[in-house]
């Protein structure tokens, strides 16, 4: 059942809207059925995207219309689409290089996937995009928007310090996006938010995207938008966890949980897996425990720089590494397609974060694992979630690396031990974080000792009889000459005439 709600800003949650419903028939409509223009049709067909989702389909007709709109839908439901089409659609192109469109995200990670999905979308058009967030550079920023862009997708930080700086102009802005809006609030960007909107312009179409909507973003949503129709693509009785996720929570020891998860790591029909941690020094140590069995994982938490960061996701996205370890905040706003399994290595502070973390896999209709490991003091917490999700599973069941219901529950082959068999460690063998097609090269002698040829001498002869293989000696007028040998004297700790008169006798005997 897809809701479809006009009442404006909500006056509350949106546990009792004012409805109306829309249901579907059939096969879910394309986007061409909406009118898109037929280069961004093209160019999303090229990528295997024809059929729109639900939140999509609600969401077009009032966004090309320019109408402001509140979208409400799950994570992994196709929002960034239903926003970005038709904010590429209602560009003016060319544009004289001040910004149209501002897309405005809680993290790096989810910066970037909106880029990288915009420019997709928009190739055909010659649209200019450009992501601005922190940890990067203010320089090349700095030129980008000097030389001219249509689309700016950036975090709230950054953003606002161009703006103040006067580097980014948004003076023509005609189209706004606040996408992951309670993320934005629970990260404590919403003063930052509020600011950037008092930047654009007062005449201008505003989208707001949240999974939920908590009062300060209903007031956000009654000061900053004009009339929105808010859309919930989903039903009326629909639970905040993914239908087509299969869960599992274990109650077991923190010293058996890596072991836990080596076994698990090797069920069959697994593809690539998030590990969550809630804590920076934990993600890296598991991550290293996991290389050193055989695995190929990577690891992206706040120790790391940005670019660090985005390399190991490169990696990650292009199956490079099949396993990625990371905490709760960097791991905002990854969209990584296919992965099959996600695992809490601890248990998650409340019901937000854990529908959070398994909402990474069972994505755009697939099915995915979520396995939670529960220590015994956690068990308190972990009972809040159950209950506060009404998941029915108040008491994990106690579990170790050699229970044999563990192995049943995810199809793990009866022979998996804790490291990864040697035959398949092909993958695992790649350094974590190279891009696709890098190889590793082996390392490269200094030229003074790769050309050096050790040969056996003695007295500054040739040795003879030399083995197999070793380096003949050099021609005879090639060698030093030498008219004495040299002797080594044995030199007592006297002084120096002793010394010389002894080595004298020695010399005449």
């Amino acid at each position: 059942m897809l809701e479809h709600v006009e009442s404006g800003a909500p006056d509350e949650d949106t546990s009792h809207p004012l409805e109306a419903k829309a249901e579907l028939d059939g096969a879910a409509p394309s986007f061409a059925d909406f009118g898109v223009h037929e280069e961004i049709v093209r160019a999303l067909r090229g990528a295997g995207i024809e059929h729109t989702f639900a939140i999509q389909e609600l969401t077009l007709p009032l966004a090309l219309a320019g109408e402001d709109v509140i979208g409400q839908a799950r994570t992994g439901t196709g929002k960034t689409l239903g926003f970005g089409v038709p904010a590429l659609q209602r560009l003016t192109l060319p544009g004289d290089g001040t910004p149209q469109v501002l897309i405005v995200v809680p993290t790096r990670e989810l910066c970037l996937q909106v880029t990288h999905d915009l420019t997709d979308a928009g190739k055909h058009l010659g649209v200019r995009t450009l992501a601005i967030y922190g940890g990067r550079p203010y320089e090349p920023q700095i030129a980008a928007l000097t030389e001219g862009v249509d689309v700016v997708i950036g975090t709230p930080g950054r953003l606002l310090d161009l703006a103040e700086q006067r580097h980014l102009v948004l003076g023509k802005v005609r189209t706004l996006v606040l996408d992951e809006a309670d993320e934005m609030l629970d990260l404590g960007f919403l003063p930052d938010i509020e600011r950037i909107l008092r930047m654009v312009p007062d005449e201008r179409q505003t989208m707001l995207f949240s999974a939920t909507m908590p009062d300060p973003i209903i007031t956000l949503a009654r000061t900053f938008l004009s009339q929105p129709t808010h859309i919930r693509a989903e039903s009326t009785d629909a639970g905040a966890v993914h239908e087509r996720t299969k869960q599992f929570v274990y109650r077991a020891h923190s010293l058996d949980k890596t072991e836990v998860i080596a076994r698990t790591l090797q069920a069959r029909e697994r593809g690539k897996t998030m590990i969550f941690t809630r804590t920076k020094r934990t993600a890296q140590k598991l991550a290293d425990d996991l290389g050193e069995r055989g695995f190929s994982v990577a690891a992206v938490h706040g120790d790391l720089g940005q670019a660090m960061r985005e390399k190991a996701l490169r990696a990650f996205r292009s199956a490079k590494v099949d396993v990625l370890v990371a905490t709760d905040v960097a791991a905002r706003g990854i969209d990584v397609l296919d992965v099959t399994h996600v695992i809490n290595y601890q248990c998650p502070e409340d019901e937000k974060v854990y529908v959070h973390r398994i909402g990474r896999t069972g994505r755009a209709g697939k099915t995915g694992v979520a396995v939670t490991l529960v220590d015994w003091d956690e068990e308190p917490r972990w009972k809040l979630v159950s209950d506060a999700l009404g998941l029915d599973m108040p008491e994990p069941v106690e579990t170790y690396s050699t229970s044999e219901h563990l192995f049943s529950d995810l199809d793990i082959p009866t022979d998996a031990t804790g490291r990864l068999p040697l035959a398949k460690r092909e993958r695992a063998e790649k350094e974590p974080g190279e891009e696709p097609g890098e190889e590793r090269k082996p390392r490269r002698r200094s030229q003074s000792t790769g050309s050096r040829t050790r040969r056996r001498t003695r007295a500054g002869k040739p040795v003879s009889g030399q083995k197999d293989g070793a380096a003949p000696a050099a021609p005879e007028a090639q060698q030093p000459e030498r008219t004495t040998p040299r002797r080594r004297r044995r030199r007592r700790s006297t002084s120096s005439s002793g010394s010389s008169q002894t080595g004298q006798s020695q010399a005449e005997a």
